[in-house]
C-alpha cells in the first residue's frame, strides 16, 4: 500500500491495478454492487448508517482507480474542513472519499459548487452516521445529485458467504429460496445474540460486553452529542437501556421516561437521536388513510439485536432465548433481516406493522404493486393456520388486495398452512 502525505492530510492514494481488492474482504457486503451502480449514475454516492456497521470499510476496499481517501476523524482534516470548505475540496482534488463527512455539513454545500461545474458521475464519496434524510445539508445541498443508500449491521446472508447473491425478500417468489441455510432455535438466538456488527465477527475473541461497552462510550462521546446536549449520561444510559427492553413494541413515551426519571419531551428528543444515528428504527402503522400513519403510535425496533440484548442484559444466548425477551428480540431480529434484504440492494422496502382496537394484528405489512402481504413471527417449530387470523381484518384501499401471508417462524422446512399461506423458517430470510 503506498500513502501520499500531503501538507494537508494522508489520502490514500490506490494502487494502479484499480478495482482490486486493497483490504481482505472477509465478509462479502451485498451493498458493494449498488454502490458501483450509483457510483456510474450520480456525481455524489452517500453511504450512511451507524457507527461501525462498515461503511468505510466497504468503500475502501471499492475505490475506483484514482480516487483519494480521507477521513473527518482526523482532526487536523476536520480542522481544514471547518476553516475553508472550499479550499479543503481544492487541494484534495477530486475523485475523493470523504468519511465521516456529518462533521462538516458544510462541505456538502461546496461539493455542490464542485460538482454542478460538469455534473459528470464518480467525483465524490460520502459516508456519515447520521441518516441521509435527517443530516443536516443534504436535502438542500445535493438534491438530485448524490446516490443514497444505508447499511446495515450484517445480515444472515452476508454472515453466510452469500453477500452477493442475496436478493430481497419477495412473498411471491420466497419459496425459490431453497438453497438458504437453515439452524435450529439454539443455533438461530446465538446468531441474534450475537448481533452483526463486523467486528464481532473479524476479530473471534471479542466479547460481547467488551465490544459494546466501548461502543457505547464512542457513541455517546462522539454521536449523541454531536446530535443533542445530553447533559447527565447516567440518564441517558437508562433510557437507551429502557428502550431495548421495549424493542418490538409500541412507543409509550410516558413509560420511556418514567424509566430514565427524565421527561417526555425529552425522551421524543433522545429516541430521535438513536434514529437519526441508526441504532432504531421506527416502524409505521398500516391504515387505508396513509395520513395517520403518522399519528397512531409506532413501533420502535433496535437495528442490531447484539446490542439490543447486551443493554438488556441477556448475558448468553441461552438466557435470552429461554427469558421474557425472546420473542420481541426474534420479531426484532426478522424485522432486522426483511429490512437488509431490500435495503442491502438499494430497494425500499415498504414495511410497516397492523393493529386494530380490537386487537388483531399483523406483525408486518410488506406493499408491493397494490398488494399487501401480511408476516407474522411465531417462536414456534409448529406454525398454525390461526396464526394469520389477524389478516383477515385488514382493510383496504380500491384496487388493492391482501394476499396470502407468511409465518416465519423455527421450523426447519418450508410448510403449507393452507389458503394459500406458508410457514418459513426464519434462519432462511
Amino acid at each position: 500500500m503506498v500513502f501520499l502525505i500531503s501538507s494537508l492530510d494522508n489520502r490514500q492514494q490506490i494502487p494502479q491495478n484499480a478495482g482490486e481488492r486493497r483490504y481482505p474482504m472477509e465478509i462479502e457486503r451485498t451493498m458493494a454492487a449498488k454502490v458501483m451502480e450509483l457510483h456510474r449514475v450520480f456525481p455524489c454516492v452517500l453511504v450512511t448508517g451507524a457507527r461501525q456497521v462498515g461503511k468505510s470499510t466497504l468503500l475502501r476496499q471499492l475505490l475506483p482507480e484514482g480516487m483519494h481517501y480521507v477521513t473527518l476523524d482526523n482532526e487536523l482534516m476536520l480542522l481544514r474542513a471547518k476553516e475553508d470548505p472550499v479550499g479543503f475540496l481544492e487541494e484534495m482534488g477530486s475523485p475523493l472519499c470523504i468519511d465521516e463527512v456529518q462533521y462538516e455539513p458544510r462541505l456538502l454545500r461546496a461539493i455542490k459548487m464542485k460538482v454542478d461545474i460538469t455534473g459528470e458521475p464518480g467525483q465524490y464519496w460520502l459516508t456519515g452516521s447520521q441518516r441521509f434524510h435527517l443530516m443536516q445539508g443534504v436535502s438542500e445541498s445535493l438534491a438530485g445529485r448524490v446516490g443514497l443508500v444505508e447499511l446495515y449491521t450484517l445480515s444472515q446472508s452476508e454472515v453466510n458467504g452469500k453477500g452477493s447473491s442475496a436478493e430481497p425478500f419477495e412473498p411471491e417468489s420466497f419459496k425459490t429460496r431453497l438453497g438458504a441455510p437453515v439452524c435450529d432455535i439454539s443455533a438461530l438466538y446465538d446468531r441474534i445474540w450475537k448481533g452483526g456488527y463486523p467486528r464481532m465477527f473479524k476479530y473471534a475473541g471479542t466479547t460481547p460486553e467488551d465490544y459494546f461497552s466501548a461502543y457505547l462510550n464512542t457513541y455517546i462521546a462522539r454521536d449523541v452529542r454531536a446530535l443533542t446536549q445530553v447533559g447527565d449520561t447516567h440518564a441517558f444510559m437508562r433510557f437507551i437501556r429502557s428502550a431495548a427492553a421495549r424493542t418490538a413494541q409500541q412507543v409509550v413515551y410516558a413509560d420511556m421516561a418514567k424509566d430514565a426519571d427524565v421527561s417526555p419531551n425529552t425522551v421524543k428528543k433522545w429516541l430521535s437521536v438513536l434514529e437519526t444515528s441508526g441504532v432504531v428504527d421506527i416502524l409505521q402503522p398500516y391504515y387505508v388513510n396513509t395520513s395517520k400513519r403518522l399519528t397512531k403510535s409506532p413501533k420502535l425496533y433496535f437495528n442490531d439485536t447484539g446490542l439490543c440484548a447486551w443493554l438488556g442484559g441477556w448475558h448468553s444466548a441461552r438466557v435470552l432465548q429461554q427469558g421474557a425477551m425472546a420473542g420481541p428480540v426474534l420479531e426484532t431480529w426478522v424485522y432486522g433481516q426483511l429490512r437488509r434484504s431490500f435495503t442491502n440492494r438499494g430497494i425500499r422496502a415498504n414495511l410497516t406493522y397492523y393493529r386494530n382496537s380490537n386487537g388483531a394484528q399483523v406483525d408486518f405489512l410488506l406493499e408491493q404493486n397494490g398488494k399487501l402481504y401480511p408476516m407474522e413471527v411465531k417462536r414456534s417449530s409448529s406454525p398454525r393456520p390461526g396464526d394469520l387470523s389477524g389478516a383477515a381484518t385488514i382493510p383496504t384501499a380500491p384496487g388493492v388486495q391482501v394476499q396470502p401471508g407468511i409465518v416465519l417462524c423455527t421450523a426447519m422446512e418450508i410448510l403449507p398452512l393452507g389458503r394459500g399461506n406458508y410457514a418459513y423458517p426464519i434462519s432462511m430470510i
